[in-house]
């Protein structure tokens, strides 16, 4: 039978995806995707309309996005074919000190100020706009400006997500104010108002103009940068750092670039797949794919015991390759074209018991000896104190000439202070870094912590694929999972993200403090029973998750055809998603 088309169906039926011929977008939440629709309308292509509903994530998903924290970027340019990353994430003050959290904190990185590291996120954005872009940044940035300064309506999400974390945005009265309005949380339906956070993006966009007034639209886009990096935005977060024992300064600020590079690329049966680097868990895809290369998904059958056992156990061994190897490579040695050799996924792959579980995280291996283990110590047990919850958003965008955007912009805003008068949080991405002596991800200043958005771009000869969610740990687990309920199951888009999802927990988690869950296999409750028992017979610990829980990530995702034109989007039902075509 002949392999179908990516994101068609096997039937080559695509009726539950959104279809068209000219721009799409997906996003992680419905008035994201209607600002970059309207940004295509308004003739801007896939970088202005990824940029609006970038920035417009950060306004209306607040509990897990922000303006101030992190924004990597995956893009391809269609009159070129290249393909480029933005990292939008920044590395830790210059002051920073990790024998400070070893002394003081016991060796956690706690909630707070301290957790700040340089905001990579606006820019990102701004950098994209340069390069790639055709509009201003007060052109993009207008819809969030909006939803910010006049509100929008309250949803369950959210408000269920800032009634939780009440205590926490209690902490701080600049948070207290913003997110705890009246004193307590916002209720579904109300008039949510971010009026300090609407202010600071429309000085970013009065800054630009006046500048481009003089100086063109270059001018004017590096003004916006600078009213974030050197102008009033940065003296008050230098303010409230200086005053209440932060670490950030106006040098850290000042100097930040994005990294800008190609993208990690690797093969996985005819399909070419792009991911950013190993400053992220991005590489951690391409590792879990190759390891299972030669193994024939199909005839296990889609979420049998069988295949789930298998990608999990697979997920295990590359998640202690990430543990032990994956950092800052400006930094930390990453032996990243060992990991991902085919060698190496063979040598791995031989550890793998068909009839047995690892019982925790197995150990790391060996790619530059081509061992399979390094019969290493074992990664620290901290006490289960929480299940630390996922937050990110991710947006995917294609114009009508086949650009092709992907971004996956993070940061919490209950684990750090919204710095007073400005309505946005300096990234508190702090919380993905390790205290642990030697960790590839240990606190140093300028490193960046170890990332978990990681947006891809994947494409065969027929097709370009766009796709990335939130979720965390579970974000390489749920990207896998749909990619290959299109490219092995034959899948339709839509199809594909409504599948039942599973995530293993059996490694420290990436966020503080670092919980580790030997063992826990979660499983959406869609899935029979009967599955669950198997797998609990080879020596998975079962735990469910409600159907289309949130937890299980919320994959959007576009395919674009080289021939004929037809670009498919879709949207995941477990958040507020949603795909829409101009």
């Amino acid at each position: 039978m002949t392999q179908p088309r990516l994101g068609r169906g096997k039937l080559g039926g695509h009726d539950r995806s959104i279809q068209g011929f000219n721009g799409l977008v997906s996003a992680t939440h419905y008035n994201a995707t209607q600002a970059g629709i309207g940004i295509l309308e308004a003739g801007g292509n896939a970088v202005d309309a990824g940029v609006a509903a970038g920035l417009c994530l950060g306004v209306v998903q607040c509990d897990i996005v922000n303006i101030g924290g992190v924004a990597p970027i995956i893009y391809r340019e269609a009159a070129t074919g290249r393909i480029t990353t933005v990292a939008g994430l920044g590395g830790w003050p210059k002051l920073a000190s990790v024998e400070h959290f070893r002394a003081a904190h016991g060796g956690h990185i706690p909630a707070g100020i301290l957790r700040t590291v340089v905001p990579g996120a606006p820019d990102a954005w701004i950098t994209m706009l340069r390069d790639f872009g055709t509009m201003s940044f007060g052109e993009v940035a207008k819809a969030a400006i909006g939803y910010a300064r006049d509100g929008f309506a309250m949803y369950t999400l959210l408000a269920n997500s800032l009634s939780k974390a009440a205590t926490q945005y209690a902490r701080w009265p600049s948070s207290a104010a913003i997110y705890l309005p009246n004193g307590r949380p916002p209720l579904p339906g109300e008039r949510f108002v971010q009026a300090d956070l609407g202010r600071s993006l429309q000085y970013m966009a009065d800054q630009e103009r006046a500048a481009a007034a003089k100086g063109g639209r270059a001018a004017g886009l590096q003004a916006a940068h600078d009213a974030f990096y050197r102008g009033d935005i940065a003296a008050a977060i230098v303010k409230y750092h200086v005053e209440n024992g932060g670490w950030l300064r106006a040098d850290d600020l000042a100097e930040y670039r994005s990294e800008v590079a190609p993208p990690v690329t690797t093969r996985y049966r005819g399909m070419e797949l792009h991911t950013c680097g190993a400053w992220c868990q991005g590489p951690a895809l391409p590792q879990v794919l190759k390891m299972l290369e030669r193994d024939d998904l199909a005839a296990l059958g889609h979420n049998s015991p069988a295949y789930i056992h298998l990608l999990t156990e697979a997920v295990k061994l590359v998640f202690a390759d990430r543990e032990r190897y994956y950092g800052d490579p400006r930094q930390v040695d990453v032996p990243l074209l060992e990991l991902l050799s085919d060698d190496y996924a063979a040598l791995r792959r031989g550890l793998i018991d068909p009839n047995k579980a690892w019982p925790e995280m197995p150990p790391a291996g060996d790619p530059r000896s081509r061992r399979a283990t390094t019969g290493g110590a074992m990664p620290e047990r901290r006490a289960a104190v929480r299940m630390p919850e996922q937050d990110t958003s991710y947006v995917c965008t294609v114009d009508k000439a086949g650009n092709l955007f992907s971004a996956t912009p993070s940061d919490g805003s209950s684990e750090a202070p919204v710095i007073p008068g400005t309505g946005l949080i300096a990234s508190g991405r702090g919380s993905q870094s390790f205290t642990t002596p030697g960790h590839a991800s240990m606190v140093a200043p300028g490193r960046r912590p170890r990332l978990t958005p990681n947006p891809a771009i994947a494409m065969n000869e027929d097709a370009m694929l766009a796709f990335g969610t939130p979720g965390g740990d579970v974000q390489t687990q749920a990207m896998a999972q749909v990619l290959l309920n299109v490219a092995i199951f034959g899948m339709d888009v839509q199809a594909a993200i409504d599948m039942p999802r599973f995530a293993s927990y059996s490694f420290p988690s990436s966020f503080e403090p670092h919980d580790y869950h030997p063992g826990l296999l979660k499983l959406e409750d869609r899935l029979p029973k009967q599955t669950a028992a198997a797998l609990e017979k080879l020596g998975h610990k079962i735990e469910w998750w409600p159907d289309f829980t949130w937890l299980a990530g919320a994959v959007c995702m576009i395919v674009a055809e080289r021939d004929t034109g037809l670009r498919m989007a879709g949207a995941d039902p477990r958040r507020h998603s949603q795909a829409a075509a101009v």
